[in-house]
């Protein structure tokens, strides 16, 4: 759990860059209520702050595009047509993983395709190492010591598994990233698949069997 004095902290620090694997409920569509932030007002919802925890970092690459935040934690809760932010919803709910935090290893460099992201650092180590250490410091901050850390996708991994010491993280775990072509169902059962995880307790499955 995370203190409430905890979480403004990191709102005010990071809250531009980072969130929480935390949504409001799914309604009749895969991506409805996705960007739905009152769950993170506190103040109306004090259950949140019981979810969160920072044991548990999910990190991915860059900001895929430029955006504007108006709310703290808005990452990862893209309202956009093509976001693909749904599919963490999806993949993690009712699971230990839900609550996680989240975050960027590269920030401040919005950017669509991964490959041009690995072109702009690929000759800049000392811009890499920046950006590793500005993730210690923001593991230290949120009071996150030896986590495991889920990495989307392969680049993320090598960049953190290169840079960072084994001391640092309990586990670092790459999964599949949730833009990848896949469906959200075959994304949890993959994304659980490598998390060592075989019970799937999705409370979405009876309604999908009762729908069919």
């Amino acid at each position: 759990m995370v203190t409430e004095q905890l979480y403004y902290d990191i709102a005010k620090k990071y809250g531009k860059v980072a969130s929480w694997a935390v949504w409001a409920k799914v309604g009749n569509k895969p991506k409805s209520n996705i960007s739905d932030m009152d769950i993170f007002d506190v103040k109306k919802t004090p259950s949140t702050l019981e979810i969160l925890r920072t044991d548990i970092v999910m990190v991915a690459l860059n900001f895929a595009r430029e955006v504007e935040i108006h709310e703290p934690f808005s990452n990862f809760h893209d309202s956009n047509p093509h976001g693909q932010d749904y599919k963490i919803r999806f993949a993690f709910e009712c699971t230990n993983f839900y609550g996680a935090y989240m975050t960027d290893i590269i920030k401040d460099f919005p950017m669509l395709s991964s490959k041009d992201v690995l072109k702009h650092i690929k000759d800049k180590p000392h811009e890499v190492a920046k950006q590793v250490e500005g993730f210690r410091e923001e593991l230290r901050f949120i009071g996150s010591y030896k986590p495991t850390i889920l990495a989307f996708g392969k680049d993320t991994f090598n960049i953190l598994n290169k840079n960072m010491d084994e001391s640092e993280y309990s586990n670092l775990i790459s999964i599949t990233h949730y833009s990848h072509q896949i469906s959200k169902e075959n994304y949890r059962i993959d994304s659980l698949k490598k998390l060592g995880i075989c019970n799937d307790k999705n409370p979405n499955k009876a309604s999908q069997r009762n729908s069919r």
